[in-house]
């Protein structure tokens, strides 16, 4: 049994149309026998060559239009390879320029979140700083409210301290006015063991005047009956 061999025929520049990822196969027929040109293809790199396998049986039927070379399909199947190719560079263009308006959209974006983050930045910062000036201010009316807090503390003792000392005062009244209306009683009892002397005294007064003059009276009777009174 006969074996079909490939044979390299031509081979092409990587990464152009024709050593593409799909593998392609042509039929052709030169000088009775038939041929199949393949090429493309993708086996962990890219096949870049052509490859021709003659066919063992020899059709019986000829061509009806003019034959055609292996080296005319070559040509053929390079000619659309070239088209594909300047294809090929308009398409690398076209994403060559929609790379470049895709990099400079993302430029673009770079830019815009850049210039919003420094916005950002700035805001913040601004915020920092009223907020440090916010909070120098609340340390200062602290410290005054500390001050002032002491201030009054002093003279809160101060008050106390004069409180005291006019409570203690006060006492003190307090303690003369007792002893004031003790004396006052006691001066309403001498006053009226006063009052209670002088009417003894009066009484006194009143009782020897009246004896007294009970002795003139009985002396002028006596007189008069012949009985003088004793002589003083």
């Amino acid at each position: 049994m006969s074996t079909l061999t490939w044979s390299v025929v031509s081979t092409v520049e990587g990464r152009v149309p024709l050593a593409s990822e799909g593998m392609t196969l042509v039929h052709s027929n030169y000088n009775g026998y038939d041929y199949l040109v393949s090429f493309g293809g993708y086996n962990g790199r890219y096949s870049n060559e052509v490859y021709t396998l003659k066919l063992s049986l020899k059709s019986d039927s000829q061509p009806i239009v003019e034959e055609e070379t292996v080296s005319d399909t070559i040509s053929r199947v390079r000619e659309p390879e070239t088209e594909i190719s300047q294809d090929g560079r308009i398409r690398e263009i076209a994403m060559d320029s929609a790379d470049s308006d895709l990099n400079n959209r993302n430029d673009e974006a770079s830019e815009q979140l850049v210039a919003d983050l420094k916005a950002q930045k700035e805001e913040l910062e601004a915020t920092i700083n009223r907020e440090q000036l916010q909070t120098v201010q609340l340390k200062e009316d602290i410290a005054q409210a500390e001050t002032r807090n002491a201030e009054l503390t002093k003279e809160l003792q101060a008050v106390r301290g004069q409180l005291a000392s006019e409570q203690s005062r006060c006492f003190k009244l307090e303690v003369d006015v007792a002893e004031l209306r003790q004396k006052l009683q006691s001066m309403d009892a001498l006053e009226k063991e006063v009052e209670l002397l002088r009417r003894q005294k009066a009484a006194s007064e009143q009782a020897a005047l009246d004896a007294k003059q009970r002795q003139g009276s009985g002396g002028m009777w006596g007189w008069l009956a012949g009985s003088p009174p004793p002589s003083q």
